[in-house]
């Protein structure tokens, strides 16, 4: 049996954003940087709404993915993720070229949305991600480390965003410290500082998550 991680997203707050269109592009775009490091199966596509969906080889990949997309989002744009394991099935042609697709991966991509949605309105408010696979030892890991995950994301600064993103997409300490014109130790404390560190080495545990 192959399995596939579904991606349903939705862009958090959209009717209050001065241009929905504007925000559907620049999703698009950060997806689009977060592919090249993190390439997903079919890459990101709208859907209805503010709705978008994409699918991953494997778990690694779409928490990397997931990750690198918040931290690049400008200041006043956030989205929230629904992840599912599963099977993924492709029905039909779309219209727009992409494929009508179901499945247990749709299915609990579609579950996970819905209860990072009711986690955020129930008293906490930093959840954007959740996950749900068939195995609930599996679910359970995975949820934990993206409580923590979206936790220390809110928390970020726009520099410690900055660094983290560049640590994600694999640039050295020494290339951050350029761009940022900061000390490379300065870069080295604000990792760790921040939490970015303990981020990337949480996604690198799942990169060789097969499951059964």
């Amino acid at each position: 049996m192959t399995f596939t991680v579904a991606l349903i997203a939705d862009i958090v707050g959209s009717r209050n954003l001065s241009s929905r269109s504007a925000a559907q592009d620049e999703m698009r775009a950060v997806f689009a940087r977060a592919d090249l490091r993190f390439p997903p199966e079919q890459p990101l596509w709208a859907t209805v709404g503010d709705e978008f969906q994409a699918r991953y080889p494997d778990l690694a990949s779409a928490l990397g993915a997931t990750a690198l997309v918040r931290l690049n989002l400008p200041e006043g744009l956030d989205c929230r993720f629904g992840l599912g394991m599963g099977e993924a099935t492709e029905i039909e042609p779309g219209p727009d070229g992409n494929t009508i697709q179901d499945g247990s991966a749709w299915w609990r991509a579609r579950e996970a949305i819905v209860t990072a949605h009711r986690l955020q309105d129930r008293g906490q408010p930093s959840v954007r991600t959740w996950f749900v696979a068939e195995d609930a030892l599996l679910t359970a890991a995975v949820a934990a480390l993206l409580l923590q995950r979206d936790h220390t994301i809110a928390r970020m600064k726009a520099r410690e965003r900055r660094l983290a993103a560049g640590l994600l997409e694999g640039r050295t300490q020494t290339e951050l410290a350029h761009e940022e014109r900061i000390a490379q130790s300065a870069v080295s404390q604000t990792l760790h500082r921040s939490g970015a560190i303990a981020l990337a080495a949480g996604i690198e545990l799942f990169s060789e998550v097969v499951p059964t």
